[in-house]
């Protein structure tokens, strides 16, 4: 069986933090986020064609001179028993990978951060404790999650956790909550939400919070994190 690759962005200059990268995306989720905009690869990733393993590792590796890294993000790539061997794939090219994680597989993460596959974990952190369930779109794997933000932070492997942040689900006093909960982390991100194709039809209305709401979490966050950044 191969990884399930389902979209290939060839450049991007956002999505690793001070790397030129190319992003694979890969189908299926654990999660139901009402909330998400890749809908169709959560949802129908049936619909969407493969891309072979052997197609990407080809474009990477006429690539790699200029290509500074490798995002997989999904979807949740880790619900995948292929990924580790993809990325040792991607790995023998000498290019750095970054997973994008919600952190429910945390045998895996941790068996690939051990190995020393990863270069970048960003793990979505979707709400306080008491209240995943309503942000995540399904109940369960809170243990897994805890692990694997303590892995993270004790690992040597450069990190951020990041939360799409919208009224309907996020309070000041939610954010609040997060920051006491990640307390020491080296990076934390704050998300626009973005109403696009969302798996919840009725987020499509949500408005965002302004701009200036957010500026004002983020300082109050600061205090909790080395770094915390702002990402439209």
């Amino acid at each position: 069986m191969a990884l399930p690759i389902k979209g290939l962005q060839k450049t991007s200059l956002i999505d690793y933090p001070g790397k030129l990268a190319s992003v694979i995306f890969v189908g299926g989720c654990n999660f139901r986020c009402p909330f998400c905009h890749n809908s169709e690869l959560v949802l129908n990733p049936e619909k969407v064609p493969d891309i072979p393993e052997d197609e990407i590792i080809a474009f990477l590796k006429s690539r790699k001179e200029w290509v500074e890294g490798v995002v997989i993000t999904g979807g949740e790539p880790t619900i995948h028993k292929e990924l580790p061997y993809f990325i040792e794939k991607v790995k023998a090219l000498g290019i750095p990978v970054k997973l994008d994680t919600n952190g429910t597989n945390n045998l895996m993460l941790r068996q690939m951060m051990n190995a020393g596959f990863l270069d970048y974990i960003a793990m979505d952190i979707k709400a306080p404790p008491e209240k995943y369930e309503d942000a995540a779109g399904v109940a369960g794997g809170m243990m897994d999650i805890k692990e694997s933000i303590a892995d993270i932070m004790s690992s040597r492997v450069k990190y951020e956790f990041r939360t799409t942040v919208l009224p309907k689900l996020h309070t000041e006093a939610d954010m609040m909550e997060i920051g006491k909960w990640l307390k020491g982390a080296d990076k934390f991100v704050i998300q626009q939400f973005r109403p696009m194709t969302p798996i919840d039809h009725s987020y499509k209305f949500e408005k965002p919070y302004p701009r200036e709401k957010l500026d004002a979490m983020a300082e109050k966050l600061r205090p909790f994190f080395k770094r915390v950044e702002m990402r439209w």
